[in-house]
């Protein structure tokens, strides 16, 4: 049975997601948590590692889950589930790409769904925001969490100037691992 709620949860999640591994975050974590599949930190956790490691977010993810959930075969199927809609969706659009393209029906719905996948990507910020910044039971120290925001200040800045993805992780990576060594956070 666990196999079955592995594989609807995650065809849900990767059928109603729209934006890619960050706008998905909040139905993960919703979903996630109402099965009681890991806690809040874990996969909090869990995001930060799937981020500095190669591959879609989605299927970090799903393939993550479904290994602590049900093992081997439980991340065979909830990685299935989650490319499965994609995969589907896009044989049907290409199939039919030049019908799709000027209608006036289809340029409609994506001018109103990338407002919503900002949206998702910043209500994923927050959420994720909220439990690095202020983890629950946990006390944050004023040093634990000036360093955190100088790290995320850092990546911002180093973003906006076009650094590669890599060197910002490498340097995240680096300082954060420093600032555990002076038992400052």
């Amino acid at each position: 049975m666990i196999y079955l709620d592995l594989f609807w949860t995650f065809f849900k999640i990767g059928a109603f997601t729209f934006g890619g591994g960050y706008a998905m975050l909040p139905l993960v974590q919703s979903e996630v948590m109402a099965h009681g599949w890991m806690s809040e930190a874990e996969l909090v956790n869990f995001i930060a590692v799937s981020e500095s490691t190669p591959g879609p977010f989605a299927v970090n993810v799903s393939t993550y889950v479904g290994t602590v959930t049900a093992g081997v075969p439980g991340a065979f199927v909830a990685t299935l589930a989650v490319v499965l809609p994609s995969f589907l969706i896009i044989l049907l659009v290409a199939k039919s790409f030049q019908r799709f393209q000027s209608s006036r029906f289809v340029k409609g719905a994506m001018a109103g769904l990338h407002p919503a996948v900002v949206g998702l990507i910043a209500a994923a910020v927050i959420s994720v925001g909220k439990t690095v910044f202020l983890p629950e039971g946990a006390a944050l120290s004023a040093k634990a969490l000036a360093v955190s925001i100088a790290v995320f200040l850092l990546a911002v800045f180093l973003s906006f100037r076009k650094k590669h993805p890599i060197m910002i992780i490498v340097i995240s990576a680096v300082l954060g691992i420093a600032a555990g060594s002076l038992h400052l956070i």
